[in-house]
């Protein structure tokens, strides 16, 4: 049948039928494109709510430690210096009483020479604490050995360290989360997890620097999440966090914990 044999009619109608369908699919391909990209930018959108809650949930556990490690400062000078200088003082103003026998002279002199002594001993204990010296003049590796060597002067736990990398003495910052991350750790060994030994090793796989941590303690259930939400986990996540690298914590009950973080 020739296209002059049919109806005019039938050839409008025709092409307005045609032209519907097409305008009817280009609506749907249109409505579909618009939802597809509604849920694709509502994904990015719980993305970015995620990421910024988990570094919400990170700064505040590092401002908390923050105010803790404070407190815990201001603790250590109120009971180890400023409690034996308020001695000092008093036994100073002892020595200016009159008719104080030279014995008597020589015992007060003696206790404000203890007095002295041990409050400066202590202050150099804060401040081992707050930075110790040989990792700031060493780096890394030193600090961690004189770290391990601490522990063990415990006589409750014995340490195993290897290290395979060699730090640049320039990045000390990145270092001293580092350090920070494996203090935590062996605190948590020793006062938790009643370890009475830890295996420390620094190996780079692949170009990756990596770290593997190992106690013998009385380990936990680390697939219950609550388990990882304490105060010095997250304050692991987030140096973890600053250096760019992953954890994977393994541990069962009884049977101690595995800790690898790379950085």
């Amino acid at each position: 049948m020739s296209l002059h044999s049919i109806p005019e009619k039938e050839i409008v109608a025709i092409i307005l039928y045609t032209s519907l369908f097409f305008m009817i699919v280009a609506v749907v391909l249109i409505i579909f494109f618009y939802f597809s990209r509604q849920k694709i930018i509502q994904k990015e959108l719980e993305k970015v709510d995620l990421i910024l809650r988990y570094q919400k949930e990170q700064l505040h556990a590092v401002i908390i430690t923050q105010e803790e490690e404070r407190k815990r400062i201001a603790q250590d000078l109120h009971d180890d210096i400023s409690s034996k200088l308020n001695i000092v003082s008093l036994n100073s103003h002892l020595l200016t009483a009159p008719n104080l026998t030279e014995s008597e002279t020589a015992e007060i002199t003696e206790n404000i020479i203890n007095l002295t002594t041990k409050a400066l001993e202590n202050s150099r204990k804060i401040a081992h604490n707050l930075l110790p010296p040989v990792f700031e003049k060493f780096g890394l590796n030193a600090g961690i050995e004189e770290l391990c060597e601490e522990f063990e002067t415990s006589k409750s736990v014995k340490t195993h360290y290897k290290n395979e990398i060699d730090f640049d003495d320039k990045d000390l910052d990145r270092h001293l989360h580092i350090f920070r991350i494996l203090q935590e750790l062996m605190n948590n060994s020793l006062r938790h997890g009643k370890a009475t030994e830890i295996w420390i090793s620094f190996i780079n796989i692949e170009g990756v620097n990596t770290c593997n941590y190992e106690d013998n303690g009385i380990g936990f259930d680390s697939s219950n999440a609550e388990n990882q939400k304490g105060l010095g986990m997250k304050n692991i996540d987030s140096r973890i966090s600053f250096l760019e690298g992953t954890i994977k914590i393994t541990s069962e009950i009884n049977n101690g914990i595995a800790v690898n973080f790379t950085f």
